[in-house]
């Protein structure tokens, strides 16, 4: 009767399956995922409308990511009371509450909670009651995106257990933002969470989600990879979804795929990197620094922002060499991008006997224009750059004849094109696995805080596409900033054939040369040439 009033098309079979679960009180704690514009919010306004109808003493309390977020789920449920004739004996009288934060239908009684109230996951649940709590989309891309983050969440949502009156019911409607989505926790606390996906899913996945798929998709038989939803998500529509999100975006967000079955499937992780604060000002560094994940390191690493998955820290140092020496060498990497939605990207990774350094890393969206070329510029010089490696696979080359005249003004420096013709996501793996399961990446902590703090969408910065990245082609529907940092590293790579320790021994033999050197001469007066060691000592 809703759909009709709002000259919808007749709800389609997946919406009824969603409303007669949501209906069936069998259950007092509930999960409903269900893909992206299936119409959760929409199903379940017209579900208020229908416990308010049966009995007007229920006391509802909508909360969502954001407030307006359930603002606008309580708006549409006051005017669907206000325009649906059948409603009309629900709509406030003149004293009783009645505004889109929250309000009273006509028959109920005074009481300190009003029929239906909509607050923010942040705002003051302390002080509620409700006979029933919809969560409608508690969980966002904006409160989710570090551990930190979930841990918060997770313990907020805790207290709607001390708002529900007894015998109440709760129900979490959502699609998961992140592979370590919220709702996953929601199973340990004694909740049954039903899942409806947009195609119907393989083998795999069936047993992942642990016989959580709706039944009325995971009973058919032989329509694998098919619309779940056809008449309003068919074949066309899902694929041009997958192209704009990505595989992984589009396997979270319209297969609700959080599974985590294949420990190969996300590489690349933070925890096999160092951080260290000032490496990008340093004209000097230590010899060596090594590697350790013990409490202690990932400890002084607790409030550095962390975008990766469950269980992945950042770490510091075990131990930091005091001997100091100059950079081997300092290297920006550049992947051009034209007028689209990727950016201009480029990455600064510098080497110190073997151990490599990201000391910048970021991108701009002004493609080939001046302001871009002149901000690359601008860093080149800062992080005193002595060759830049730009990936000539877009345009053919015409950024590097746009940017040679601008550097040669502020930073001459030496530029070399590469030109890469096989599968990037394999590509960028083989280049960086080696290197972050050896331990010889250290990033500067100033590059994870500006990554982070950047004012872009959260797929656009460096360490979510590093920890998401994974060897299906397509994986990330942004992958700018990581292919310019394994640009980087791979120009380095054939510089570290040899051992690191091999690397500071020679260091340690040419410094002991030198202070010899200056002992013969303040032996015998003048300088020996190293040719002539063996003879002085002979």
């Amino acid at each position: 009767m809703s759909w009709k009033h709002l000259n919808l098309p007749d709800p389609t079979p997946v919406q009824y399956d969603i409303a007669n679960y949501l209906q069936d009180k069998t259950e007092r704690r509930e999960v409903i995922e269900a893909f992206r514009g299936v119409g959760k919010s929409w199903i379940t306004s017209a579900y208020v409308c229908h416990q308010l109808l049966l009995n007007p003493q229920m006391n509802i309390l909508v909360v969502s990511a954001s407030k307006t977020r359930a603002d606008d789920f309580s708006t549409f449920t006051l005017r669907l009371i206000h325009e649906m004739p059948l409603l009309a004996h629900l709509r406030p009288k003149d004293g009783q509450r009645m505004s889109k934060i929250s309000f009273d239908v006509a028959p109920a009684q005074a009481s300190h909670a009003p029929s239906v109230k909509s607050l923010g996951i942040t705002g003051q649940l302390t002080g509620s009651r409700a006979d029933l709590i919809i969560a409608d989309d508690v969980e966002s891309a904006n409160n989710s995106q570090t551990q930190m983050m979930r841990d918060k969440l997770a313990e907020t949502i805790k207290e709607f257990e001390a708002i529900i009156k007894p015998n109440g019911r709760i129900v979490f409607l959502g699609t998961p933002q992140t592979e370590m989505s919220i709702y996953n926790l929601l199973d340990e606390r004694g909740y049954k969470t039903r899942i409806w996906t947009a195609r119907y899913p393989d083998e795999r996945l069936k047993v992942a989600m642990l016989g959580k798929l709706a039944p009325v998709i995971a009973d058919k038989e032989g329509v694998e990879g098919k619309p779940t939803d056809p008449d309003r998500f068919d074949d066309t529509d899902l694929f041009e979804r997958e192209a704009s999100y990505g595989k992984s975006g589009f396997a979270l967000q319209f297969m609700l795929d959080v599974s985590m079955s294949d420990a190969n499937k996300y590489p690349l992780k933070l925890n096999d990197m160092m951080v260290m604060s000032g490496a990008s000002s340093w004209s000097e560094a230590p010899v060596k620094v090594q590697w350790a994940s013990g409490r202690e390191q990932l400890d002084a690493c607790k409030q550095i922002p962390n975008i990766g998955l469950k269980g992945d820290y950042w770490c510091a140092p075990m131990t930091i060499s005091q001997e100091m020496s100059a950079w081997d060498g300092s290297v920006m990497s550049i992947d051009p991008a034209g007028r689209g939605k990727d950016e201009t990207a480029y990455a600064v990774v510098k080497m110190m006997k073997g151990q490599l350094y990201l000391t910048a890393s970021g991108g701009t969206k002004n493609g080939y224009q001046e302001p871009s070329l002149q901000v690359l510029t601008a860093i080149a010089k800062e992080q005193n750059v002595n060759k830049i490696i730009v990936e000539s696979n877009f345009g053919d080359g015409m950024f590097t004849q746009l940017l040679k005249p601008v550097l040669a003004k502020v930073h001459p420096v030496n530029i070399e094109e590469v030109r890469h013709n096989t599968q990037k996501e394999k590509r960028i793996i083989d280049t960086l696995e080696p290197m972050l399961n050896s331990h010889r990446l250290v990033v500067d902590e100033k590059v994870i805080i500006d990554d982070y703090n950047a004012d872009t969408d959260l797929k656009y910065k460096l360490f979510y596409q590093l920890t998401r990245l994974t060897r299906d082609r397509g994986a990330l529907i942004h992958d700018d900033r990581l292919d310019a940092l394994s640009i980087a590293v791979a120009y380095w790579i054939d510089t570290m054939d040899r051992d690191i320790e091999a690397a500071v021994n020679d260091h340690k033999s040419d410094m002991l040369d030198e202070e010899l050197e200056r002992f013969m001469e303040a032996a015998v007066g003048r300088q020996p040439k190293k040719d002539n060691w063996t003879n002085v000592y002979n």
